[in-house]
């Protein structure tokens, strides 16, 4: 990982106790957004994992998880010069939708996703702000699936190593910039 990534993750995430609810510990990851230098290192790493060992782009589309899994994919879509797909909650999708339920930490939500955004055998890339139970990672590679698109790799910027998130996306590789 770059010293930039490293100073990115160090500097610029800050920890908000007490958010969403009692006893969760939410990763705020607006001041790195605000910081061009950290956010242009970030999406680089990110996008790393749609490109194989000699750099070549091995993805068709990234997926972004709502709200700011948003955030981070769109850009690695233009940096991988792939298509960016928004996997949402559900009710804000406007056309035919594919859906799946899934336990949070801290909840249950839906996520959906338009049948059309992913063609079947397209290669994908999951990208997410925060790996922590892997619900929300394996319920959006369901819905990749569901289109016939094949997942090749999750990038996430934090991952949660205390919780169990990399077991709910058995054999899908995850690259995580920073583990807490």
């Amino acid at each position: 990982m770059s010293a930039e990534v490293e100073r990115a993750l160090r500097e610029c995430v800050v920890d908000v106790p007490d958010y969403p609810e009692p006893g969760v510990l939410f990763k705020d990851i607006t001041p790195l957004l605000a910081d061009h230098d950290a956010f242009t290192a970030v999406v680089t790493a990110l996008a790393s994992a749609g490109r194989d060992g000699d750099g070549n782009v091995i993805v068709d589309k990234v997926v972004g998880m709502e709200a700011r899994g948003f955030i981070l994919a769109a850009p690695v879509a233009l940096a991988l010069g792939a298509g960016f797909v928004p996997v949402r909650k559900v009710g804000k999708l406007p056309r035919a939708t594919h859906a799946v339920s899934y336990a949070l930490e801290y909840g249950e939500a839906t996520l959906e996703i338009h049948q059309d955004a992913i063609a079947p055998g397209d290669r994908v890339l999951l990208v997410d702000d925060v790996l922590a139970t892997g619900g929300t990672a394996a319920a959006t590679r369901t819905l990749v699936e569901s289109c016939g698109g094949v997942a090749q790799a999750f990038s996430v910027l934090l991952e949660l190593t205390f919780l169990p998130g990399r077991d709910a996306v058995p054999g899908l590789p995850v690259t995580a910039l920073g583990r807490v």
